[in-house]
């Protein structure tokens, strides 16, 4: 019954958010496309983060790679947007395998700083290069069509979605989490942890380079600052913990969920949403530091109690 229940409510959930474009407003429909885009992200992230227990700082350059790989095929080349999406993801993927078999020997916050470093290093070399615009940027052809936006968003979605269903259950997302819990002894054990974790790196990479490429054909113009803005890797972080890592639809809950919250506050009370969003995102770590989730598995349990044994092991 419980799986007829939660089959039944995705269902309903998948069906609404396609018929967005044809029953909701011009607002809700760019709010939608904003969502879903964080909501790649997020699961992009939740791959790299919480499948494999790598902590990335990175994931917002390979977005800016797939957003300046459309641009630079669409506006330089004079490509179509298909061929110019694969050529950014493409390109992010390289780079991700590239870059991966280098840093992801580093571990815990050297690792982390490493991939946070990257995102300075990229588009200083981007706003060098004359394909790429230097420092003003590309400005792409201009298409009004939200909805086509909006659907390549959700399709996008939901083969990021699927592709974190069949990660939880194959062999590949086994030995993703056996690294996670212990790298040593997933070696020992015969896992190849190295290409492991490239190949997270690199899925990560693709889905994110391919958000990037949805979001700069949709905006029409793309700078180095706006393409890898490291506070895109923050939100997407904090997405996925709030919905809860290493888990199929915590990500994307945690994406819809607090997009929405931004969203609110941002237009009711507008000079004081950025301290209030902190404020939910604090509050969030220290009730359910695993994400809600975690709070869906284990609330029925423990009932309130679930929350106060979180401050006691935050020691609030």
């Amino acid at each position: 019954m419980r799986r007829m229940l939660r089959g039944s409510v995705a269902v309903m959930a998948a069906a609404l958010l396609i018929a967005i474009p044809w029953l909701g407003s011009a607002s809700l429909i760019q709010f939608g496309i904003t969502t879903l885009l964080f909501a790649v992200l997020a699961q992009g992230w939740n791959i790299i983060g919480g499948y494999t227990g790598y902590a990335s700082f990175g994931n917002s350059a390979f977005y800016g790679l797939g957003s300046y790989g459309t641009a630079i095929a669409m506006v330089q080349w004079r490509l179509p947007f298909g061929i110019g999406l694969a050529f950014g993801a493409a390109l992010a993927v390289v780079f991700a395998v590239l870059l991966g078999v280098l840093v992801l020997r580093l571990r815990g916050h050297y690792f982390a700083i490493a991939t946070l470093g990257l995102t300075q290093v990229t588009p200083a070399i981007i706003s060098n290069l004359d394909v790429a615009g230097r420092n003003t940027g590309l400005v792409l052809p201009l298409l009004k069509g939200d909805a086509l936006f909006y659907e390549l968003s959700l399709g996008l979605l939901a083969l990021a979605t699927l592709t974190v269903f069949w990660i939880s259950r194959s062999r590949f997302g086994y030995g993703l989490i056996a690294i996670r819990e212990d790298e040593d002894a997933a070696a020992v054990m015969g896992i190849n942890t190295t290409l492991y974790k490239v190949s997270a790196f690199a899925l990560a990479g693709f889905f994110s380079s391919l958000a990037g490429g949805i979001h700069a054909y949709w905006i029409t113009f793309i700078d180095p600052a706006s393409a890898f803005d490291i506070t895109l890797n923050v939100k997407m972080i904090i997405m996925a913990v709030f919905g809860g890592p290493g888990s199929i639809l915590g990500p994307v809950v945690g994406a819809f969920v607090l997009s929405s919250i931004s969203e609110v506050l941002a237009t009711e009370i507008s000079s004081l949403a950025a301290l209030f969003f902190g404020l939910v995102i604090v509050a969030a770590v220290a009730f359910m530091p695993r994400g809600l989730a975690d709070v869906a598995r284990r609330y029925r349990k423990l009932g309130w109690r679930y929350f106060s044994q979180n401050i006691k092991a935050n020691r609030l």
